[in-house]
């Protein structure tokens, strides 16, 4: 008997227990999608930094021995995808994770979650983003927002004016570093929210959808994890953007029609049975 008879995906990211973000998303929605959710926390929140008081928990120093049982076990992984990560060290053991346990069969998505609105997170520093850039190289699929996608090319920011051409030249900037496959996220254009979707042989393209309501925190996770299911499925790479867009779109109406606060994320368990799993 083998551990490995069914496809798996290492997800390496924080655990709030409320409000929906990050592992609290990942876990559900890859587990659905008939993939097993194979978590590796890097620290515990009672609930997001969204919240004006939360409970945390550091866990870097104890990641290693974590994944070092993952080892004996000689567990293999379909993919290897992570989100926030909150120190040098944490990138690095990231890092560590994809050289050991990345084979042929096994592809690499990287949320680069670095900043919002043209700023870096406040825990962020730049010695974190050049180490970002060593881990983007590694990737298979990376999907930054604006800010990110700047920061990881060195474009200035703007908010808003954004034409195809500076588009198209950030994300050959990012294909430069090492992925195949890129979506810049959350690109505004007036009444719809764009994702620039570009893979290498083939033409680049900017997916719309209509805005819908206010952005609410753990969006980018069902985002990405979504995207990193397809990729283990199979699953076309612009096929895939457009059914995790249209899926955030959904949850986001969804929750905004049970009174649901932004803080607490997206009720995406509501509509989950609607997500296609090809």
């Amino acid at each position: 008997m083998s551990h490995n008879n069914q496809k798996k995906i290492a997800v390496i990211n924080d655990l709030s227990g409320f409000g929906r973000c990050s592992l609290a998303v990942f876990m559900p929605i890859i587990s659905y999608m008939g993939i097993q959710c194979c978590p590796v926390p890097t620290s515990i929140f009672s609930n997001h930094t969204g919240f004006p008081e939360f409970f945390f928990d550091d866990y870097t120093e104890h990641m290693d021995d974590y994944i070092s049982m993952w080892h004996k076990l000689g567990l293999k992984f379909e993919g290897i995808t992570s989100g926030f990560l909150g120190s040098k060290e944490q990138i690095e053991t990231v890092l560590r994770f994809v050289e050991q346990f990345c084979s042929g069969r096994t592809k690499v998505i990287i949320d680069p979650v670095m900043g919002d609105y043209g700023k870096l997170y406040a825990t962020y520093t730049e010695e974190m983003c050049g180490e970002m850039r060593r881990l983007v190289a590694y990737a298979d699929i990376i999907t930054p927002n604006l800010t990110e996608c700047c920061r990881l090319t060195g474009t200035p920011y703007k908010e808003k004016g954004w034409k195809k051409k500076e588009l198209c030249e950030m994300a050959e900037a990012l294909f430069a570093q090492g992925p195949g496959k890129v979506v810049i996220t959350g690109i505004p254009q007036g009444e719809f929210i764009a994702n620039y979707v570009m893979e290498k042989g083939k033409e680049p393209r900017l997916l719309r959808t209509h805005k819908a309501g206010t952005e609410r925190s753990g969006t980018g996770d069902v985002f990405a994890s979504i995207i990193a299911a397809d990729a283990v499925n199979g699953v076309a790479f612009d096929r895939s953007v457009k059914k995790a867009s249209n899926f955030v779109k959904k949850c986001i109406l969804k929750s905004m029609e049970l009174g649901i606060p932004q803080t607490d994320g997206v009720c995406f368990e509501e509509i989950l049975h609607s997500l296609k799993r090809d």
